[in-house]
């Protein structure tokens, strides 16, 4: 049977899904091997070395370099406090004496008898990983993190924005193809991540985020409302280090389209069900997906776990989506794949594939403008 190798968008209602939370550099890793944990456990933590701040104290005080150490009331490797004295002149004849405060709490870790500057090293700054999904540590990378692994609902999107997120599934609309609207928002949506149907505004969004929720799922959202959402041009690097109220993600793309079926549905069969959520992105190479994770009990597990290893490509009976216009959005499976270079109306000859969309149209497509939907 003809196949196809395309990039896979994954929606499925069981998968096992491993998590490698690791440290920026060497720490403490506070979990073992086979320990149970929920996502606000912090599986790791280190301290980054503090900022440096570079007290010029030759000029401040008016003496050569040569005599900034005998001014010094603090020495290296002595903490001082922000305010409290950390240098002073010798004065004339014992009098109008300058003193120099310290411009931050910190360590003395240098001083330079030859360019007069004391370098202060501020506190360190703490840094904690934690587990991000309910699950169990399968392997501790010792000094640097851990792999943390849960069998759950995997659903990835198409775009997002906002880092990882925690809260309960809430379902806002009664049909993949609605618009959420600000009548369907209230106070118990704090702290919940919210399920909308086709389309969220930036007025909605924004009020979305004044009510305190987690995050927010929809099928698209409007390209040109990201700059005044995020208050500059997002580009084309990784997103997910946005600081915003609640993360947003999109399962299908940029404008009004109705959320998939399978994954409205998915999502409403776990509705009240505590997620993980990261709006992570990025679509240059190696790419990055936004995605939901939500663990299942021990009860709920048949076994029947998702294998990546039997995708092979796009074939006939495959479910895709088309990912450029006139069919954008759209859901279908392939009926055929003709082995022969097709010529489109662009005139270039390419390889193509027949599908029956959801509609019950059958339409010829280039199989570049398809996207597998992995599913279980």
């Amino acid at each position: 049977m003809a196949h196809a190798y395309t990039p896979g968008l994954k929606v499925l209602k069981e998968a096992r899904v491993a998590k490698t939370r690791m440290l920026p550099l060497k720490g403490e890793v506070r979990v073992a091997a086979g320990d149970a944990v929920s996502p606000q456990t912090v599986v790791a933590a280190t301290e980054l070395p503090g900022n440096v701040q570079m007290v010029n104290v030759a000029g401040q005080l008016n003496v050569d370099p040569g005599d900034v150490s005998e001014s010094m009331l603090k020495h290296e490797g002595e903490r001082v406090k922000k305010g409290e004295p950390l240098a002073r002149s010798r004065g004339i004849f014992g009098f109008f004496k300058s003193t120099l405060p310290s411009p931050a709490d910190g360590t003395v870790e240098s001083i330079s008898g030859v360019t007069g500057q004391v370098v202060l090293r501020e506190a360190p700054i703490p840094v904690q990983v934690d587990a991000y999904i309910e699950g169990k540590v399968i392997e501790e990378l010792p000094q640097e993190g851990v792999i943390v692994e849960t069998t759950g609902v995997f659903i990835q999107g198409i775009f997002g924005i906002g880092g990882e997120r925690q809260g309960e599934i809430k379902i806002l609309v009664e049909r993949p193809d609605q618009e959420l609207t600000a009548d369907h928002l209230n106070a118990s949506c704090r702290g919940k991540i919210l399920v909308g149907g086709a389309f969220i505004s930036l007025a909605t969004l924004k009020q979305a985020m004044q009510l305190g929720a987690a995050a927010v799922i929809v099928g698209g959202f409007d390209y040109q409302d990201l700059k005044p959402l995020l208050g500059y041009d997002l580009g084309v690097a990784i997103t997910g280090g946005e600081d915003i109220a609640s993360a947003l993600v999109l399962t299908e793309g940029f404008g009004r389209i109705a959320m998939a079926d399978r994954t409205f549905e998915l999502l409403k069969t776990h509705a009240g069900r505590l997620a993980s959520l990261n709006g992570a992105t990025q679509i240059r190479a190696g790419v990055i997906r936004p995605e939901v994770i939500i663990p299942l009990a021990p009860a709920e597990i048949s076994g029947q776990v998702f294998d990546e290893s039997r995708i092979t490509g796009i074939e006939e009976g495959s479910l895709v989506r088309v990912i450029r216009a006139p069919y954008f959005g759209l859901l279908g499976r392939v009926t055929s794949l003709p082995p022969d270079l097709q010529r489109m109306e662009s005139g270039t000859l390419v390889r193509v594939a027949k599908a029956r969309l959801a509609d019950g149209r059958e339409v010829l497509l280039p199989r570049a403008n398809l996207e597998m939907v992995e599913t279980d």
